[in-house]
């Protein structure tokens, strides 16, 4: 349904719920159920016969729904067939007619309480069994992630103090693996298992090509490097971004490996539930584009794509970060669209110039004395050459940059602002950057979709009184 429904409706979601759509979708879901069960109680009474029919229409409704999705199945398909088997036993356990024990009225009522009551319990005990088990499973997967052990890279990457201003409050350079955005399609995090998995080269290549993870690592030499990430998504002074060591493999050495054709001009990367992104097969040798194992000197996480995923520096995610990686094709644009560019999303997306205020917060209350206005900068590919900061209605300042470390990843700016030489009350802080190309991001206000919000952040703090 959610593939399906119209344009509009989609784009209303999004402006609704933004990156708290699974919530949302979850709700709305239990909401729905709620409603029809109720519904469905209110005319078993009087249309016993019909009430089970669509309480059974329920469960035919999730067959048909996984049968038509891109990578469902028949075995995918037995959760929605046993429960709505189980939903029509209840409902015509508890509707089923009088016997000549059930005399009058109030026995009726207490037979329905008592019966309601033990199928209530009935499944407690069934969903709790079935939570326990998964979530046993997911600590064991989780287990054995955490004891693997990952091949030393040929080239560390490491984070050198100086790309650290000190200042509080401002985004560390290094990004937590717990802290991390997440960004995916997936309702729950996948436990996957790195034994068996393959990642298989196809499409328009010399020599189709699968490998196991080992065969990967002992074929092809392990590099980290540090690698800052943008969601797409990203609102002017947003959080969906951060900055990791990732270890992996040169994408652009199992391409050399296989030969790509001269007429392919898109790599689809392809995910284990057959999601899907994009990009151009220049990026996979003009950059370093990993096939990634690890995550800031661990096994990835469950959460950003274990076993395997992709990392394209430069671009958004939605067209390069494909997470749970099971193969990558070679193809054109004009043959294949992604999984976000089929919903009218932009099919290159480049990362744009950006920078955020970091502090002081919005509404903060400052005192007197040289206050640091501080914050990160980003132009992926390109690098950050300058950062200006502007008071209220003032003149640009430049700011401090700390050192680069790359052109693929933010920095840390500062501007100390003296606030003993401005009225107390209400203050707006503004600021905007330049690349390395002498390009300076935009003023003009533009919303996520279809390529990246553009504009300068602008936060308002209270100066204290003298």
């Amino acid at each position: 349904m959610v593939d399906n429904v119209p344009r509009p409706l989609k784009d209303l979601a999004i402006q609704l719920f933004g990156t708290a759509d699974k919530i949302a979708l979850i709700v709305g879901i239990l909401v729905i159920l709620t409603i029809a069960a109720a519904g469905l109680g209110v005319l078993a009474r009087t249309k016993r016969n019909l009430a089970l029919a669509l309480t059974g229409g329920f469960g035919v409704l999730g067959v048909i729904a996984t049968l038509i999705g891109s990578t469902g199945g028949v075995l995918d398909a037995t959760p929605s067939l046993v429960a709505g088997i189980a939903a029509v036993g209840v409902l015509a356990f508890l509707t089923r007619p009088a016997n000549d024990v059930v005399t009058n009225d109030d026995v009726a009522r207490r037979r329905f309480l008592r019966d309601g009551a033990g199928a209530l319990v009935g499944a407690a005990v069934v969903g709790g069994g079935g939570r326990l088990i998964a979530n046993n499973r997911a600590q064991a997967a989780e287990a054995a992630r955490a004891n693997l052990g990952l091949p030393e890279p040929t080239e560390a990457a490491t984070f050198p103090p100086e790309v650290e201003l000190g200042i509080d409050g401002v985004t560390p350079f290094e990004t937590p693996n717990a802290d991390f955005y997440r960004i995916d399609t997936q309702l729950t995090v996948p436990r996957l298992d790195r034994e068996g998995w393959t990642l298989e080269v196809k499409g328009m290549v010399d020599t189709p090509m699968t490998w196991t993870i080992d065969e990967l690592e002992q074929e092809f030499e392990v590099i980290e490097r540090i690698i800052t990430m943008t969601c797409v998504s990203l609102e002017i002074g947003g959080d969906l971004m951060g900055s990791a060591r990732w270890r992996g493999i040169r994408l652009s050495d199992v391409l050399e490996k296989v030969g790509v054709q001269s007429d392919a001009n898109q790599i689809v990367g392809r995910a284990f539930d057959d999601w899907t992104s994009g990009f151009p097969v220049e990026a996979a040798f003009d950059r370093d584009t990993l096939i990634v194992i690890g995550m800031n000197g661990e096994p990835l996480p469950a959460e950003h794509g274990f076993p395997l995923r992709l990392i394209v520096p430069g671009l958004y995610g939605y067209v390069s970060a494909t997470k749970w990686l099971t193969a990558i094709e070679l193809t054109t644009f004009d043959d294949f669209q992604n999984y976000w560019v089929e919903r009218d999303w932009s099919a290159m997306g480049p990362i744009k110039t950006q920078s955020r205020i970091d502090t002081p917060r919005g509404l903060e209350r400052v005192e007197r004395g040289m206050i640091p206005i501080a914050g990160v900068a980003w132009a992926q590919g390109r690098g950050i050459s300058k950062v200006e900061v502007r008071v209220d209605d003032g003149e640009f300042i430049e700011a401090e940059l700390a050192p680069a470390l790359n052109d693929v990843t933010w920095r840390q700016w500062v501007y100390r602002w003296d606030t003993t030489s401005v009225d107390a009350g209400r203050h707006d802080l503004t600021v905007r950057a330049t690349d390395a190309t002498g390009e300076t991001q935009t003023e003009e206000r533009q919303l996520p979709f279809p390529d990246g919000a553009t504009g300068w952040q602008t936060v308002a703090c209270t100066v204290a009184d003298a």
